[in-house]
């Protein structure tokens, strides 16, 4: 993407209140802020259910909004911080199926936010020890079986300043999403582990430097925690807490939910153990679980092939029956094993043998929610 669809991008969201849903869809049907900025006066022809309201903010003056974007690119310049517009390739394409995904992202960091694998630990500002057993026993265990995790958090207090450390303990990189802009730190105190973080992980934010922290952006950014990820792992939660609209907007976003029991007394298990009686999030118990849960258990039958010399083909040639299935995957894009079966005609069992084969080779990987993608 050219600076100046960066410039007029960001400049786009400090033209007035636009919610983050019509934002996108804007960013959607016309391509980039400079050709909204450039049909701003004939916006109908491009957006021609837009309301008045909508017309008279992006027809209105955008020069004090351009003059802050300039600002925000120097500062992002000079403080090694990447701008991520939606449709760029480094934008988290996970957020892609979010309709309401932000169109702007600012961040600072190493960590691949487009790794194979990405889950949210989350949960209350009042972590008990129970709590804080649970993620450091989770995380350990979770990189002995499935190495290649990035670990997604809130850096609040309580469960989340504990996600982060842990897998920084354990070598997982951590990506921390924040309510406020890049020029300040919230809370200051979990200021340290956010400088490690950026050598390991990083920070992530929609909002502009010298934003006002408040609290309405601390439940906006939820929605990206949830939809930057594969799955949602509550480890504690009040019965009102603040966790659960993040479980719930990952359960609208389509990902899987998890949630670890407690004891029916415990004042910070009441949320978790609600879901779970509920449905709407599946018992965690270990790591293990998790990864059977999630389909990831290959990950390790993968490295463990390594281990014995088994090298992966970077042009595996295909069975006829290999071929099928790459064609199908081709054509259709992921699918889940169920639909695969149906569209290949093989039998489950043979389906199975033949993805693990072509897995084997890197012709094909499990996704999230048990779909397999082709490798080209």
């Amino acid at each position: 993407m050219s600076n100046d669809d960066i410039l007029y991008t960001i400049a786009l969201t400090k033209l007035g209140y636009i919610s983050p849903d019509v934002l996108l869809r804007i960013i959607q049907q016309t391509g980039s802020g400079k050709t909204v900025y450039e049909t701003r006066d004939h916006l109908e022809e491009l957006l021609p259910e837009s309301s008045k309201r909508l017309k008279d903010i992006i027809g209105g003056n955008w020069n004090d909004a351009i003059a802050y974007a300039k600002s925000e690119m120097e500062f992002c310049q000079k403080n090694n911080i990447s701008i991520l517009c939606y449709g760029d390739n480094d934008y988290p394409q996970r957020l892609n199926e979010c309709p309401d995904a932000p169109v702007v992202l600012y961040y600072k960091g190493n960590a691949n936010l487009n790794c194979h694998h990405v889950i949210n630990i989350i949960g209350t500002r009042h972590c008990t020890n129970y709590g804080s057993d649970v993620i450091c026993r989770f995380i350990s265990d979770l990189k002995k079986l499935c190495p290649e995790v990035l670990i997604v958090s809130g850096l609040a207090y309580g469960v989340d300043i504990n996600a982060h450390k842990y897998a920084l303990d354990n070598g997982f990189n951590t990506v921390g999403v924040l309510a406020h802009g890049l020029d300040t730190l919230y809370p200051s105190m979990h200021r340290e582990t956010a400088t490690k973080m950026i050598e390991q992980g990083g920070l992530l934010t929609e909002y502009m430097s010298n934003t006002r922290i408040d609290k309405q952006n601390f439940i906006r950014r939820n929605r990206i925690v949830a939809g930057i990820s594969d799955a949602c792992i509550l480890v504690e939660s009040a019965k009102h807490g603040g966790g659960l609209i993040t479980a719930r907007i990952s359960q609208d976003y389509g990902r899987d939910v998890f949630a670890v029991p407690g004891r029916t007394s415990d004042h910070y298990s009441q949320g978790c153990n609600s879901l779970i009686h509920d449905n709407q999030a599946s018992l965690l118990l270990s790591a293990e679980d998790f990864v059977l849960s999630m389909g990831w258990e290959n990950d390790k039958i993968l490295e463990e092939a390594k281990s014995r010399g088994i090298e992966l083909s970077l042009f595996p040639e295909l069975t006829d029956e290999q071929q099928t299935i790459a064609n199908t995957l081709e054509k259709f894009g992921d699918l889940q094993l169920n639909i695969l079966m149906i569209k290949t005609g093989f039998t489950i069992g043979k389906l199975n043998q033949l993805l693990f084969e072509m897995e084997m080779n890197g012709i094909v990987r499990p996704m999230a929610g048990g779909n397999y993608h082709l490798i080209k």
